[in-house]
């Protein structure tokens, strides 16, 4: 949920990277970081795991002008994508206004994307959020690798509700800041009047 301060006439909101382990999630995170202006972005705090050379969590505040004569500003986090880690997920997911699942779209790997995705859903549930009006953006990650499950099959498999979703493959920057903007603006579309 959106956090309003009426004094600075500021509101945060937090958008969650969710999704399996080494899918993608710190690599969109430390791509936008190294290409929006200095000056909109604040310092990426990250708490390595002893398992997986992810993040634990990034904070990344955006500044993105005025709505409401508020300023916005959005901090994004990624949550860690190994199992023994739910509760940190589960933590990290509280208060989210938007998540982008990120899938690794490899055939291999479906499995491991189904019990993510829904591990998200109920971790929803509990937070009492409905995944299917929840403010949700599928990215289908790692485009470029051989073997991958079509769009039709990802959506199939990963996306009944149709949330809207973009092709991506991070580690180039494809389809990383589309994923982002539309996050960002399915945001501000559920943003409460201040």
């Amino acid at each position: 949920m959106s956090l309003i301060n009426l004094a600075k006439h500021e509101i945060t909101c937090k958008i969650v990277y969710y999704g399996m382990g080494l899918c993608g999630k710190t690599t969109n995170l430390h791509y936008i970081h190294h290409t929006v202006r200095p000056q909109d972005v604040g310092e990426m705090v990250s708490l390595d795991t002893q398992i997986e050379r992810t993040l634990y969590f990034d904070l990344l505040p955006l500044e993105l002008g005025n709505v409401r004569g508020f300023s916005i500003r959005f901090q994004l986090f990624t949550v860690p994508g190994q199992l023994l880690y739910q509760q940190t997920r589960f933590s990290i997911l509280k208060g989210a206004d938007c998540v982008i699942f990120v899938v690794d779209s490899q055939r291999s790997k479906l499995h491991e994307n189904i019990e993510s995705w829904n591990e998200l859903h109920e971790q929803l549930r509990r937070m009492h959020k409905e995944v299917s009006v929840f403010p949700l953006v599928m990215q289908w990650n790692k485009r470029d690798l051989p073997d991958i499950l079509s769009l039709t099959e990802l959506q199939t498999y990963l996306n009944p509700s149709g949330a809207p979703s973009v092709e991506s493959v991070a580690v180039a920057g494809k389809g990383v800041i589309e994923t982002l903007r539309i996050a960002i603006n399915l945001t501000l579309r559920t943003l409460p009047a201040p």
